[in-house]
């Protein structure tokens, strides 16, 4: 009995507890306010259609995704005298114009100190392209340049990446920047506390940046105070304060680990016990990450430098970050085959780089596309292009977990099997329990390994970020890895979602309507 008590006032003295409260005592005030002005019913109402109208209106003509535009103009019409209102409240991305003038001044910071190596793709235009183009798209619309003399190591499991970077964090000497939508209290994270606070010891210079939101459930109220009293100097991805705002939804989704600017990971790896399966969440958990050495490690170090001024509104100066090679390491590194190419996407620019790195893969593939991801949610654009691959002749498959972490998602992810696989893509599930990993590989040529999930909150309004490889070593282990994986899936059958019973296609059907949300 003493357990369920102290159970309970847990959860009512949470600070999500909190948080819900503030916000549906604000819904109820704006609707009691609302109400309010019943004794001029017909003014009110009269009012409020016009809004709902010019709201109806304005989303139409904006420029952005239909499904986008369609999860807001059927609530808005479905509920007029309130729609419109929140739509305003709730849709808008209200960044400030001070805070996008600050953060487009760090791009050009950050574009001041990138190597510019526009002489990879122009060597490229003859024999590869297709390759050239898509190295030119990222540089301009990612930011970041393409590097030779670049090693990639392919980690298939979070075992073996945080082996890895425990490894890699022991040898730190200068700095440590770590960078997580998620941290959680327990075994992973208290061995890699450790590190950090003999390394503060050390005169390491520390940092860490994770997000808000991500961490509301994982971490104490105000725990980067608890880090900032170690040494470690932390910063808080756009705390959530109670208030109804759009700005919740721009959350930092990226994983971004870098050791004295010589070794870097990233991937879709969080910091938790389940994502080394130390206890099963939703069954084995399946994830993927990718380490890299050389010269590609210093678009890593800009990207967190970046997002840490910006955080702490400071500047600083980047170069004393970047390391310098030594002409035995430097001759080494010129052995690595291939190009790798690290990138950057963010809610801020209006360019959806993630996005459009997957299509140009998907609709450039020649003979195979093999893709990872946790979620399957697919716009207009992406499902287009990868029903038309498969079509064509290209040899498509996908993976996606057969356990979820979201149930409704997971429906929704469902929900598309049909289309796919009736138009020949392969579909697969995990069966083992939940895979996390964010992968591409086509045509044995082509790979990506990153944060970003094929769904609307990674694509449009999430910070992430990925690498992008051609040729490089480690391709021939993501495919290994992939087939492996296969051999633990369990493909679907066009007759396993052709006999859904109506009631489940209609519930399938209205969660995918509101996937945007999701």
């Amino acid at each position: 009995m003493y357990r369920v008590i102290k159970g309970i006032k847990k959860v009512m003295f949470h600070r999500v507890a909190y948080l819900l409260v503030a916000f549906l005592l604000q819904i109820a005030l704006i609707i009691g306010v609302l109400l309010g002005f019943q004794a001029y019913f017909v003014v009110f109402y009269g009012f409020s259609i016009l809004l709902s109208i010019a709201v109806v209106i304005w989303v139409i003509n904006k420029n952005i995704h239909p499904e986008y535009k369609l999860v807001w103009v059927i609530p808005i019409l479905l509920f007029p005298i309130f729609g419109g209102l929140f739509y305003l409240m709730m849709a808008q991305n209200r960044i400030s114009r001070n805070a996008r003038r600050k953060m487009g001044h760090l791009m050009e910071k950050s574009g001041e100190v990138l190597p510019k190596n526009m002489e990879i793709p122009k060597k490229m235009d003859e024999t590869n392209r297709d390759a050239a183009n898509q190295i030119r798209y990222i540089n301009d619309f990612g930011l970041y340049p393409p590097y030779k003399k670049t090693q990639t190591y392919y980690l298939e499991t979070g075992e073996r990446k945080f082996e890895k970077l425990i490894e890699k964090l022991h040898e730190a000497e200068k700095f440590i920047f770590l960078e997580y939508f998620i941290i959680a209290e327990g075994k992973l994270w208290n061995k890699i506390l450790d590190i950090l606070k003999q390394k503060v010891k050390e005169g390491v210079d520390v940092r860490v940046i994770y997000d808000d939101v991500g961490c509301m459930l994982t971490l104490p109220k105000n725990y980067h105070l608890t880090l900032e009293a170690m040494g470690i100097k932390t910063c808080v991805f756009n705390p959530v304060i109670p208030v109804l705002s759009s700005l919740h939804n721009n959350r930092d989704h990226r994983k971004i680990a870098v050791i004295d600017g010589k070794v870097a990971f990233t991937g879709g790896i969080n910091i938790g016990d389940e994502y080394i399966n130390v206890y099963e969440k939703h069954g084995h958990w399946k994830d993927s990450s990718v380490m890299i050495q050389g010269e590609g490690v210093w678009s890593f170090t800009v990207m967190f430098l970046s997002l840490w001024d910006y955080l702490r509104d400071e500047v600083e100066g980047f170069l004393p970050f970047k390391n310098k090679y030594s002409k035995e390491e430097l001759q080494k590194l010129e052995k690595e085959p291939g190009v790798v190419q690290p990138f950057f996407d963010s809610p801020l620019d209006g360019e959806t780089v993630g996005e459009n790195v997957y299509l140009n893969l998907i609709t450039k593939a020649k003979k195979t596309i093999c893709i990872t991801t946790p979620y399957l949610i697919l716009d207009h654009g992406m499902l287009t292009a990868i029903t038309s691959a498969a079509k064509s002749g290209v040899d498509v498959r996908i993976i996606t977990p057969h356990i979820p972490d979201k149930w409704y998602v997971h429906k929704v992810t469902r929900s598309y099997y049909g289309m796919l696989i009736n138009s020949g893509v392969k579909i697969y599930e995990y069966t083992p329990g939940f895979i996390h990993s964010k992968t591409f590989i086509v045509d044995d040529e082509y790979g990506v390994v990153g944060t970003i999930n094929m769904d609307y909150r990674s694509l449009y309004l999430h910070f992430e970020c990925g690498v992008w490889m051609h040729e490089a070593s480690s391709l021939e282990a993501m495919k290994a890895d992939f087939f492996e994986t296969l051999g633990k899936c369990h493909q679907v059958e066009f007759r396993e979602v052709s006999g859904a019973s109506w009631p489940r296609v209609l519930g399938r059907s209205v969660l995918r309507l509101f996937s945007p949300w999701m």
